[in-house]
């Protein structure tokens, strides 16, 4: 079987059950050792093979993390809000973290990137980060019955 094959069984079975293009990429990303830089994905290489399921991941985290990088800024402000509502944390906590450690640093793709593609996707994750800590809270009081 070839990589096109590994890309589509990647992208029906796994990728398009992900809401959003940030949570993909953010999954993408962590689909990399991050000591070696490779691709690992046991379902993928049981199917395929360990080269071609990294190569699959691969060539997916690059054309999303692209995709993002190339975007209008309000589609990435709504694809970070999209990622942000299905996290753990409250948007104020969410936004605090990403702000202070920057974790989607570790989200560019392994291989050649562009330096450039990376620094704008980065610059409009930090100022949708700033919108969203200056948004007040939402309410979570429920209006009392009668």
């Amino acid at each position: 079987m070839d990589i096109d094959a590994a890309v589509s069984e990647l992208k029906q079975r796994t990728l398009a059950s992900i809401p959003g293009e940030m949570a993909r990429l953010v999954y993408l990303a962590s689909t990399r050792e991050y000591n070696s830089g490779r691709y690992l994905h046991a379902g993928l290489a049981t199917m395929f093979s360990e080269p071609v399921a990294e190569a699959a991941l691969a060539a997916c985290h690059r054309e999303v993390f692209e995709g993002l990088a190339g975007a209008p800024f309000e589609d990435v402000l709504r694809e970070l809000e999209q990622y942000c509502a299905q996290s753990t944390a409250d948007t104020a906590e969410f936004a605090d973290f990403w702000t202070k450690v920057e974790p989607y640093r570790v989200l560019t793709p392994g291989g050649p990137c562009s330096a450039l593609a990376a620094e704008l996707l980065f610059s409009n994750l930090r100022i949708s980060l700033a919108i969203l800590r200056a948004r007040p809270p939402k309410s979570s009081e429920n209006p009392q019955s009668a």
